[in-house]
């Protein structure tokens, strides 16, 4: 997405008063407790194990590292973990944290 995009988008939000995770098309993550894990806008699983998952955002990548993680449930856009959640981290496109 381009700067000037980004900024049209962003400017549309806000006149708009829409969410910018809507408007920008950023990832949405609700976290209840370190037990369950929902992120909606994601582009797909890179990596899955009962210690890590990785996915793919529009601007970069979601890691979430644990134990016993499982995939409940999966959708287009939408992945819901279940586990023992020790960290999650954004990393932008060129892997950095």
């Amino acid at each position: 997405m381009g700067k000037l995009s980004r900024k049209l988008r962003r400017l549309t939000a806000d006149i708009l008063d829409l969410p910018q995770d809507v408007a920008l098309d950023l990832p949405r993550m609700t976290m209840i407790g370190d037990r369950q894990l929902y992120v909606e806008n994601h582009r797909g699983v890179l990596h899955f194990s009962s210690e890590l998952l990785r996915l793919k955002l529009s601007q970069g990548v979601l890691e979430v590292s644990g134990t016993d993680l499982i995939i409940r449930t999966i959708w287009t856009e939408e992945v819901f973990v279940e586990g023992k959640i020790q960290s999650i981290q954004l990393m932008d496109r060129g892997g950095q944290r």
